[in-house]
Formats: C-alpha cells, structure tokens, sequence
C-alpha cells in the first residue's frame, strides 16, 4: 500500500510540475506576444506618424493648419481614435489627441518620453503617444487565439508527456523501497539475512547499503546468540549433572559420602558460580551498568600486584614472570579491582599456553597520547584465522583443553567489556609459535579526567 501512495504521488508530482509550467511558460508567452505584438503596432504606427508630418512640415514650411490636417486625412489612425499628438519644437501641441490639447505646453520630461521629429539632423517636433493602440482586428486576435491553443495543446501534451515518464520512473526510483519492503517482510518472518542489490548511488543507495550492513549484523548478533545460548546450556549441564549425579548415588546409598566426593562437588558448584558471576560481569557491561570505582593507579604497582599474585601458578608451570615499566608514566584513572581481573584474565590464559621454560611479561608502556598495558607470553601463539575472533564470547581455541581446565570462554570477552568501559581499546597480536601479546590502550589520568 505505501509503495502504491508512494508512485501516485511521485506521478501527480510529476504531473503537476509539468502542468504548472507549461501553465507558467504560456502565461509568460501570451503576456509577451500580446505585449510585443501591441508594441510592434505602435511601433509602425509612429513611423509612420512621423513620415507623414515631416513631409506636411517640409510642405508647408511650418505647423499651421496642421490639426485640420490631420483630422481630414486620419494621420495615424486609421484603426482608431488618433495614436498620437505632436509637440512644435518649443513644446508646445500644435496637434491634439488623447489627453493633449492644442495649446497646451509640455515640460521637458513629458517630451523626453516621445519620439523626436528631425529634419537634417534639427528636432522640429515631438510626437507623443496620445491614446493605447485600438482593438485587434479579427486576423490579430485570430493569431492571438492560435497561439492559445497551440499553448493549450503544448499544456496537455506536456501533461501527457510527464504522466508517462512518471510512469516509467517510478517503477526505476521506487525499485529498491520495493525491494527493501520485501526485504523487511522476510526478516519479520525470522529470515534476517536479507542482502537487497545497490542499484544506484545517491541516497536510496546509502539506504540500502546501510540496510545491507544492518541485516548482515543482525544476522551475525543472532547466531552469536543462539551459539551463546546452547554454549550457556552446556556448560551449565555439565557441573549441574556431575552434582546430581553425586547427590542421587549419595541419596540411594550407592556411593558412601567421602571428603573427596563432597570436594568434586564442591568445585563444579564454584565452576557454576564463576559462570554465573562471568555473565552477570557481561550483562552489565551491555547495559552500560557495569560500576566502576576510579582511582589513581601507578601502572607498576598495579603490574607487580599481578604479578604477585601469579606467581605460585607460574611456578607451578615452571613458567617466568617478568615486570617492564617504563619509567616516568603519568598515573593511570581506573577501578584497579576491575583492572587487576582483565590482567588475571589474560595472566591465566597466557600462562595455560606457555610451554616449560617460557616466560610472560608484564609491559606498561607510553605510546603517544596512551599508555599501554601489555601482557607477553612466549607460548604456542595463536593462528591468523583465530585472531579475529578471540575477544568474542565462548570462542574457544581449544574446545577441549577449555573444558579440561573448567574454563566457560568468556575469560577474554569480559577482559574487552571491562577495557571498553574505562573508554580503553584492547587488541591482540600473535604469531604462531613466537606467543601472543594482549596490548590494553588506556588515556593516562590527565586526559582520562576529561572523559
């Protein structure tokens, strides 16, 4: 129904655009024939006029009797009431007409706006438009009338003209709001990925690219969700049926109840808790409620804390963990606790892929406006095609290895809602078998003060 107002309009637009300028176009053109016309009349009318009395003066070597004459022989009137009166040189009508009477002296002014009557070059009168030109005769007003009607004609044919190239348009310029709408349709029906073709490159073009881009997002955001949901679901099902399982062989006598069966159950009950706790963290952050307490940080305390505290897991690993600060960093504004759980984040992950004898170093660097908190480890790195993608949720480079070592895979994806709410970046780069490094760009105090 829209697209069906949208081409009526389009065509009545057309349609009247087209009518209201050929309307314009003939008024215009009638105005100026009739007027052009009516001067070209008067025109030849006063050259004539003009003709006639230099020839009478020449004749008669003056103006006397000149009234007289002109009323006998109708001097330029022959359609009418006399066109013109004439002015002797002094100004003065010697040949009333119109408002002009015999007698009457003009000023300088009314004579300026005659025509000058010479002989060898001296004025010796002024004829004065007395009266507008008379009436058409019947084979002017005839050309008048035709000059309507093929204006008439034009008018309509213009119409015509315009209602048709309308009709084609229309179907080229509403094409892709059609097939937008289709588009629309079928992703209200639950098919969301809707590509329409770019068919042109001015506005309607913008629209459909950015429509396009918009149902392409939509779809990856639904699959990102539905993969989240069933990643959810497992990784809740898990621990959920190892404590059932527990509970029920406890509850039938099955198994006896030992230190160590209540400790494995203990522990997938603290696996679900971490999960829990790990989307409660996201969920925030999406809503933009995720709290932050600021405070003034200096970049090597914050890294040796770190770093004290991985320090019995990296021996464990037999792993080395190094501190590099730059010295003289500005202060950092953060939530340190916030902070301290992106880098325990990215300490556990490095850790898990640092073979025996690697080392992951903790860098606080200043790079131009930013300072830089990176985490480097000489691990087993991570492949191009994975890169991009690390910082989504539940990715998992290692399904296996992940489900081992009781990870839920949002480790990464809280680490990059956390960075992004202090209004901070956080990009990876790695190479297979040289480690990762996991680079946080955060505005030092001075600049983070402002934001």
């Amino acid at each position: 129904m829209t697209i069906r107002s949208l081409t009526f309009k389009w065509m009545a637009i057309l349609l009247v655009t087209s009518l209201v300028g050929v309307v314009l176009v003939g008024l215009f053109a009638y105005r100026t024939t009739v007027s052009g016309y009516d001067q070209l009349r008067v025109e030849q009318a006063r050259t004539t006029f003009i003709s006639e009395v230099t020839t009478y003066y020449q004749d008669h070597q003056g103006w006397d009797g000149i009234e007289t004459w002109f009323r006998t022989n109708h001097v330029g009137n022959a359609n009418g009431p006399q066109l013109f009166a004439l002015a002797d040189a002094q100004g003065m009508i010697v040949a009333g007409g119109g408002p002009f009477h015999a007698g009457q002296q003009m000023t300088s002014d009314r004579l300026g706006e005659g025509a000058a009557v010479t002989l060898d070059g001296t004025r010796i009168a002024t004829a004065l438009l007395a009266t507008p030109p008379p009436n058409l005769d019947p084979r002017e007003q005839s050309y008048i009338n035709n000059t309507n009607q093929a204006l008439l004609v034009g008018a309509i044919g213009a119409g015509s003209l315009g209602l048709l190239i309308g009709i084609l348009l229309s179907r080229q310029f509403l094409r892709p709001l059609t097939e937008l709408t289709s588009a629309i349709s079928a992703m209200k029906q639950g098919n969301l990925n809707q590509q329409v073709k770019v068919r042109t490159r001015d506005e309607l073009g913008d629209l459909v690219q950015t429509f396009n881009q918009m149902s392409a997002e939509i779809h990856r955001v639904n699959q990102q969700r539905q993969q989240m949901t069933a990643d959810i679901a497992h990784d809740l099902r898990t621990p959920l049926m190892v404590i059932t399982g527990y509970l029920e062989a406890l509850r039938d006598g099955t198994l006896e109840p030992t230190p160590e069966r209540f400790d494995a159950m203990n522990q997938e009950a603290l696996q679900l808790k971490r999960l829990v706790e790990d989307l409660r963290t996201l969920s925030l952050a999406d809503s933009g409620q995720l709290k932050l307490v600021y405070q003034t940080v200096e970049a090597d305390e914050l890294l040796a804390q770190v770093k004290h505290s991985f320090e019995p897991l990296a021996e464990e690993h037999h792993v080395s963990l190094k501190v590099d600060v730059q010295p003289g960093l500005p202060h950092l504004r953060i939530d340190p606790e916030r902070m301290v759980q992106v880098l325990a984040n990215l300490m556990t992950n490095a850790l898990r892929y640092t073979p025996i004898g690697g080392t992951v170093t903790l860098q606080a660097r200043q790079n131009k406006e930013h300072i830089q908190l990176m985490v480097r480890d000489t691990g087993v790195g991570i492949a191009a095609d994975k890169l991009p993608n690390i910082f989504e949720r539940f990715y998992r480079i290692e399904e296996s290895r992940y489900q081992r070592e009781g990870e839920s895979g949002l480790g990464l994806a809280i680490a990059k809602s956390i960075v992004e709410a202090h209004h901070g970046t956080i990009t990876a780069e790695s190479s297979v078998g040289d480690g990762t490094s996991i680079i946080i760009s955060l505005q030092p105090f001075s600049e983070a003060a402002k934001i």
